[in-house]
């Protein structure tokens, strides 16, 4: 068994203009770290191509298609303040949404152990038929409906510590009870969602951090409200939505997370994942901008990935 690592050189293209924090030097510096010889043991795919039927389980159709029809020929256009679409910027939205699929589809048939998906655009703030916070289309909620779909994966679980709420996938879960969202992040902050009180059918677990606290309360949140939340829905996929802008490094946050916080909290999920659905988890790249900071937190990550998978 091993850990499965996809990417695709496309989306180092999807182009958001000078001075914009979720640039393409982000995989840049990712490919660097996975490119040591640390990392041989990952087996490698190019991201394919999603189809559109499958994006269709998250995005009304005519969404899809607004977004496939502002993609300019050149430059770049804004669909809202901070997402920005480039001649490259479809192509790669669809091979980040294709990245899940075909992590899903691997774990869920026993072809790997896990998987990580080093892709932009990211994706947990879009909601149905709203582009924001840098995110065209919801990658691991696209993911989570295609397990349940294709591979009968009922109850699929999103574990969120990007430093921003995850608004976006807490939406498309809110009404349906088989779906888990549990979300660390900075409150309050963009996109201003994410209390304790929202939760949705009792699926949704928030635990909000504030700015400053560091790694021992990000800990006892996880253990307090993640972890048994996500232990007590016993599902049978487990996604990440791995995002390391809570590191200390990092200008969009103020949370005082280090590498092994994410470790830690990699390790924690994978060891519900054994109990509960044989150690399937899949993640997927969210944000991260401090470009040391997220090469050694993804580092870190992938690492407890693939400990998991020897």
């Amino acid at each position: 068994m091993a850990t499965l690592y996809l990417t695709h050189d496309v989306c180092i293209e999807h182009d958001t203009g000078p001075g914009h924090p979720e640039r393409p030097d982000r995989l840049r510096a990712i490919n660097k770290v996975i490119d040591q010889p640390a990392f041989d043991a990952l087996k490698r795919e190019e991201a394919p191509m999603a189809d559109v039927a499958d994006i269709e389980r998250a995005h009304p159709g005519p969404y899809i298609e607004a977004i496939r029809e502002a993609v300019p020929q050149e430059g770049l256009v804004r669909v809202d303040g901070d997402t920005v679409l480039s001649p490259k910027s479809w192509d790669a939205a669809m091979r980040a949404v294709g990245s899940g699929i075909r992590a899903v589809d691997q774990v869920m048939t026993g072809k790997v152990k896990n998987a990580f998906c080093a892709v932009r655009p990211c994706g947990h703030h879009a909601e149905q038929s709203i582009a924001m916070g840098f995110c065209i289309f919801n990658n691991i909620a696209i993911a989570g409906l295609y397990a349940r779909a294709r591979h009968d994966a009922q109850r699929v679980a999103v574990v969120d510590f990007d430093v921003h709420h995850g608004n976006g996938t807490q939406a498309m879960f809110w009404e349906d009870k088989d779906l888990y969202f549990g979300s660390t992040h900075q409150m309050p902050l963009f996109p201003g969602t994410g209390a304790v009180g929202e939760t949705g059918v009792g699926n949704i677990w928030n635990a909000p951090l504030r700015a400053g606290d560091g790694g021992e309360v990000f800990r006892e949140a996880f253990e307090s409200r993640i972890l048994p939340g996500l232990k007590s829905h016993r599902p049978d996929l487990i996604l990440i939505s791995a995002g390391f802008d809570a590191h200390e490094r990092d200008p969009l946050g103020s949370i005082r997370l280090v590498e092994d916080d994410f470790a830690w909290a990699t390790q924690k999920m994978l060891d519900i994942a054994d109990e509960c659905c044989e150690g399937r988890v899949v993640s997927m790249l969210e944000g991260g901008y401090d470009l040391d900071g997220l090469a050694n937190s993804v580092s870190a990550h992938v690492n407890v990935l693939m400990d998991a998978s020897s």
